[in-house]
């Protein structure tokens, strides 16, 4: 688990070293003439870094006179948001990966016309750093059982599903596979749906829902410092929360699916009875899982669930189609998968969908950028609100990956440590070993 955290496959510092490569390419042609005609206010790539660092979110590069390059406004998103991280994820094929790093939009000239990377000569390049990283990890469990760690594009600011070609090659090779899509169903779950299943063609047959008694009383309203102690009024109240991605996960996706509690020491049997209670009217049961102490017998009747699931009907379908403009695209995310009422933006921000709109880049899904603690783009918003207003902050093209990113509310692509970082507890002894790293 150590080598895992600690990138062992160096899929994450291919994906850094490509992505900064062409911020070095672009710097130096503009550097060296810049006869593409580049407008350096108009560069929309940015550099990456594989650490949470708030400072480098808005910087300024080639200062120090004419030997250092123009100075221009510049700034670095973490790893997990880089475009490259997307391709690396949904690309078919070593070709297919050329060929989507070749249509990255590096910038814009003076007229609008977009830069390539391909105009750039870059994408050779960045193909010849990820050609070993687009290969999938394998690895295996505790209990022997292989599984596919390949890729990591988080579901908050990112289109958060690991690889095409990794899901791909498990589908050829067992009769069963299990998927995540991370940080909720809203997030998650939506962009495996409405982006990598419909770009890569793959049908689910089932959803597993995983929930914790912890996390549900939070919507319920208790602190975190609280979340230990039994409260059955605070989970009834939390539920909603679950409920509702039920009802995303049924009603929008077109999936069956199971709820699975992760279960910890704390949840009492009578939270426990309290959830699958409330849940059942929806027809849909409600499993303990306590795998992370037992292994795959503490998971089994989950995996039951999930193989009849699977055998029986789904109407699996996506929440918009293809033909939908950009601005109804994200329209439609809000309203049925946050119960928003509207999504708002101001001037500049229209005008850029719009601009995306005519450039021909209508027929792109959307990818949402957006805080993983509510519905809504408040994390102080808990539970189930509705009646809420999603504002598009900041947009974004990522035309390699063939999507448009809607950063909303105060989510950060480049995210900051906190108070006390994990770093701090992380230490290794004279023998190697690694200690405080989960």
């Amino acid at each position: 688990m150590e080598d895992i955290n600690l990138h062992f496959t160096g899929d994450f510092a291919a994906v850094g070293l490509a992505n900064n490569l062409l911020a070095a390419l672009i710097d130096n042609h503009i550097h060296h003439g810049n006869q593409l005609g580049l407008d350096v206010r108009r560069i929309t790539w940015r550099r990456v870094l594989d650490v949470n660092d708030r400072a480098l979110r808005e910087i300024v590069v080639g200062l120090g006179g004419t030997a250092n390059g123009v100075p221009r406004e510049d700034g670095f998103d973490i790893v997990v948001a880089s475009e490259v991280m997307a391709i690396l994820c949904l690309a078919s094929s070593l070709h297919d990966l050329r060929e989507r790093l070749g249509r990255i939009v590096a910038g814009y000239r003076a007229d609008n016309t977009p830069v390539l990377a391909s105009d750039l000569k870059a994408h050779g390049a960045m193909a010849a750093l990820l050609k070993t990283a687009l290969a999938p990890n394998l690895v295996q469990t505790l209990e022997n059982n292989p599984a596919f760690i390949h890729g990591g594009p988080f579901a908050n600011i990112a289109h958060g599903c690991n690889s095409a070609i990794a899901t791909r090659t498990a589908l050829k090779l067992a009769d069963y596979v299990v998927t995540e899509a991370g940080f909720g169903a809203d997030l998650g779950a939506e962009k495996f749906v409405d982006i990598k299943c419909r770009k890569a063609g793959l049908a689910p047959c089932a959803a597993v829902i995983v929930a914790t008694i912890r996390a549900l009383k939070y919507h319920g309203g208790v602190e975190l410092a609280e979340l230990g102690k039994e409260d059955l009024a605070a989970l009834d109240k939390g539920a909603v929360n679950l409920e509702r991605h039920i009802d995303n996960v049924r009603n929008r996706f077109g999936l069956p699916c199971v709820v699975a509690i992760n279960r910890r020491a704390e949840d009492s049997e009578r939270e426990i009875q309290l959830l699958i209670d409330r849940i059942a009217p929806h027809g849909v049961r409600v499993i303990p899982a306590t795998h992370y102490a037992q292994g795959g017998r503490g998971a089994l009747e989950v995996a039951r669930e999930v193989v009849r699931l699977a055998a029986g009907p789904n109407s699996f379908r996506f929440v918009y189609e293809d033909a939908a403009t950009l601005w109804d695209k994200m329209k439609a995310i809000a309203t049925q998968i946050y119960h928003a009422t509207d999504i708002t933006a101001d001037t500049r921000v229209r005008a850029q969908i719009r601009a995306l709109q005519e450039g021909g880049y209508g027929h792109y899904p959307v990818c949402v950028a957006k805080t993983q603690y509510s519905f809504s783009t408040d994390p102080k918003l808990r539970g189930a609100p509705s009646q809420h207003v999603v504002n598009i902050r900041e947009v974004r093209l990522a035309a390699g990956a063939e999507f448009v990113i809607m950063i909303c509310g105060d989510i950060m692509t480049m995210p900051g440590l906190p108070k006390v970082p994990a770093a701090n507890s992380i230490d290794v002894d004279d023998n190697g070993r690694i200690s405080g790293l989960f």
